[in-house]
């Protein structure tokens, strides 16, 4: 066995590939639990047995031929990619030669009767004759998200030979429909065929096996002017013998059975969705590549992962298992609305319940997950802890969750309920996963999740907890401006407006008047220049309270921080205006177009070009909002797919940058598909498919103001306007000991706890006058103890303003 070994164990540091897919696929089979990407013109990470488990880099072809000929596909070729049909992630692949010596022709699937990816390859020499050439067919393991600790070998199974590996628990087999030649197991940049060929331009028989490394296969394929036809098999198992077999039974059965039936069940479920179809500039059908596209990051338990790539894979080892092949879910959430808005309701229900089955105990989710539930990331986000709710309410109020339904998600709901309560309005981290403190969008989604789940508790006969959660929705809502609204700053003068909503404020401290009067941590920016003053950072997250149904689309407020956005973030190119996520923004390439490596600088996200749509919608502005969509659907890249960021430097073909086109960020981006979907979906409804009726209702057309403000040990509020009262919310019972004349009159008032633990005792101070303070402290009833500290809150001599207007 030692003999057959091949040199330079383990091989070169481990890499992933180029993130810019040009194509996704998987077959709507339980059969088959395998899903495929595809960019320069090969397939790239294929995932097996879970969407979170990529198991290969990719598998693509090398040309040698007379006179140290050698020619990769990937890198000197030029490729074109199409679907077999709309729809239907089967793609036709094209790669042409760049130097005109060759043609290469593919159909990829995936065969829905069992685990195993489709090649049909045909390969045509422009130059010469089919005998001038030899193709070798060049496989990179990377099993279980690691390119590290794989074994390659060479072995035989039913007396033909087969490329196997194998790494943690899986197995993969590599067999061709014409025996292969030649064939060599190695160790990458050290004795992989890639480097055999380039350097000897034949593979060595020697080496057999590769053990534990960085490994790679490399087999000839038997073509030949008689035979320029081939189909491999890619079989999975947790053995090598079932790998084999299933990749054998494949090749029995043939290319064209499984291409039917791999089509026949994506048109059966595109048949079941609205017809929001609709011709884009560039030839294909966008709507039904983004219902492909969610369709194709889903499983069959409810998951659906951001994206099946790396960000700048090509630039990452195994010390970055996750990439977007994870679980968030806030992404999750916008799935569901994308499948909600293309009418397939089931799918979205079949989402609710795994995001009941992966919900934490104190009712939070976490920041990403794999597939199975257990965090990835650390952090806690209120808006992924807030958006279960929000889809639980619009199924309900789609009919789609009846009352014995709605009744078995309570408890679910309940929890999230709760965990929002007791732990906002503040998020440790914004919906870009970087800062903590006051996000209008966080803010957004909790306050609208807040008045779903007090409906759906009262449609269960649960009035009392749906009255507390609108009653804190108001007390979060009444001081949304008071956080994060600013007047009078050098960015509002140079845009010639009176304030604008900031990105985020950070946590109350005691030294700042208020919140966005503190300084953010910019992440992604050099150690020396990160904090920034909340007020010189301006977001489009400020739309999402008219998204979410909190504030009119023209309100005087947020038509000044759109011209805030527009002055600062809004980036004109040529498939029309993007905007970026913040301005000093470090999540990109480098001006340089160097790939991302913890610092960078921001491009436009093509997502917000959906979001801002649908504002203008919102204000009345169709026309607007259609040529935004078209502007988003030009940024699509090959494929059709869209991408997270696109590239808005000159061209950089060296690096595959392109003017305009995707940046080296994930591709596609499912959130970015699911707003596309709903984009679609809200132009055709003449409204907003997915803003919430709650707050429109209770702010907009009511103007419902609260009648108070809470204090709790989690946000110490320093002052509260004259006139409000003041609820002290604990969690554990507890008596308030508390004066408003500096302790020569005192009170005592119990807490009454309520559904969701929260203990709560309202003082009666609204007939305070400005200037005075309530000064309190707690007999903790159970323990028998004093807190032995004394808190005070001002009284205010007027209350901020609020306008919120009518809409149009």
């Amino acid at each position: 066995m030692a003999a057959n070994l091949a040199p330079g164990a383990p091989g070169i540091p481990a890499r992933w590939t180029s993130s810019a897919k040009s194509g996704v696929g998987t077959a709507l089979s339980p059969a088959c639990p395998i899903w495929f990407t595809i960019s320069h013109g090969i397939l790239n990470e294929i995932y097996y047995p879970r969407l979170d488990s990529a198991c290969t880099r990719d598998l693509g072809l090398i040309v040698t031929g007379p006179d140290g000929y050698f020619s990769e596909e990937k890198r000197d070729a030029e490729h074109s990619i199409e679907p077999l049909e709309d729809g239907v992630p089967a793609y036709r692949l094209v790669n042409t030669a760049a130097d005109g010596s060759y043609r290469i022709q593919k159909r990829i699937i995936t065969d829905p009767e069992r685990p195993v990816v489709l090649q049909e390859i045909i390969f045509t020499p422009l130059k010469g004759a089919a005998a001038d050439y030899r193709v070798y067919a060049l496989l990179a393991p990377h099993l279980v998200n690691a390119g590290m600790g794989n074994t390659a070998w060479i072995d035989g199974h039913e007396g033909q030979p087969v490329l196997f590996a194998s790494g943690r628990g899986v197995c993969l087999a590599l067999a061709s429909s014409l025996p292969w030649k030649a064939c060599s197991a190695g160790y990458v940049g050290a004795s992989d065929g890639w480097q055999q060929l380039r350097q000897g331009g034949r593979l060595d028989p020697v080496c057999r096996r590769a053990e534990d490394g960085n490994v790679a296969l490399t087999g000839e394929i038997g073509f030949s002017a008689a035979n320029p036809k081939i189909l491999l098999a890619l079989g999975f198992g947790t053995t090598p013998q079932q790998a084999a077999e299933t990749a054998f039974a494949s090749l029995r059965q043939g290319f064209e059975p499984a291409v039917r039936s791999y089509g026949q069940k994506w048109r059966q479920w595109q048949a079941g969705l609205l017809p929001l179809d609709r011709q884009a500039a560039f030839g294909l059908n966008p709507y039904r590549i983004s219902t492909a596209v969610l369709a194709a990051h889903r499983s069959s338990t409810g998951a659906a992962v951001a994206s099946l790539s790396i960000p700048w894979g090509f630039n990452k080892g195994d010390n970055d298992l996750g990439g977007y092949h994870l679980v968030w879910p806030r992404d999750l959430v916008e799935t569901a609305g994308g499948f909600l808005a293309a009418g397939d309701p089931a799918e979205a229900l079949r989402i609710l319940g795994y995001l009941r089955s992966i919900q934490q105990p104190d009712g939070h989710w976490p920041q990403n997950a794999w597939l199975d539930g257990s965090a990835y990331w650390p952090g806690i986000q209120m808006d992924e802890c807030a958006f279960p709710l929000l889809l639980a309410d619009a199924l309900r109020r789609a009919g789609h969750l009846p009352p014995a339904v709605l009744s078995s998600f309570m408890p679910m709901i309940e929890r999230a309920a709760s965990y929002v309560v007791r732990n906002g309005p503040v998020t440790g981290e914004d919906r870009w996963e970087e800062d903590a403190g006051y996000s209008p969008f966080t803010l957004a989604v909790e306050i609208a999740a807040l008045l779903a789940a007090a409906d759906m508790f009262d449609a269960v006969g649960k009035t009392e907890p749906a009255n507390y959660l609108r009653e804190t929705a108001d007390v979060w809502n009444d001081q949304i401006e008071r956080w994060t609204y600013v007047a009078d700053s050098s960015s509002g003068d140079e845009a010639g407006v009176e304030g604008y909503y900031v990105r985020i404020a950070p946590p109350d401290k005691a030294g700042a008047a208020s919140p966005k009067d503190g300084y953010v941590p910019i992440k992604n920016r050099p150690p020396a220049d990160t904090d920034r003053p909340a007020k010189a950072i301006v977001s489009p997250d400020a739309l999402a309270l008219v998204r979410f149904g909190l504030r009119a689309a023209d309100d005087p407020r947020i038509l000044d921080t759109v011209k805030v956005i527009d002055a600062q973030l809004r980036c004109e190119l040529p498939q029309g205006p993007l905007w970026y996520r913040y301005n000093g923004d470090g999540y990109g390439e480098h001006a340089d177009g160097a790939p991302f490596d913890g610092t960078g600088q921001g491009r436009p996200w093509p997502l917000l070009v959906g979001e801002r749509a649908h504002y203008e919608l919102a204000a009345g502005r169709r026309d607007s909002a259609a040529r935004l969509l078209a502007t988003f659907e030009g940024s699509a890249g090959p494929g059709g797919l869209l991408p997270e960021q696109v590239w808005d430097g000159p061209d950089m073909p060296e690096r595959e940058l392109r003017h305009g086109g995707p940046s080296g960020s994930a591709k596609p981006l499912v959130w970015a598909h699911s707003e596309h979907i709903k984009l679609l979906r809200s132009l055709r409804d003449g409204a907003v498919f997915d803003m919430p009726p709650q707050g429109v209702k209770r702010y907009i057309e009511g103007r419902t103001v609260s009648r108070l403000r809470a204090w709790r040990f989690n946000h110490k509020i320093r002052t509260i306007p004259a006139g409000k009262a003041l609820r002290i919310e604990v969690l554990a019972r507890a008596v308030v000991h508390w004066s408003s004349d500096n302790w020569a009159t005192v009170h005592d008032t119990g807490t009454a706890a309520n559904l969701f633990g929260i203990h709560l005792a309202e003082l009666p101070v609204a007939d305070a006058a400005p200037g005075n303070s309530i000064v309190f402290t707690f007999f903790w009833s159970d323990a028998s103890r004093w807190e032995n500290v004394d808190f005070s809150v001002g009284i205010d001599d007027a209350s901020q303003p609020l306008d919120h207007r009518s809409l149009k």
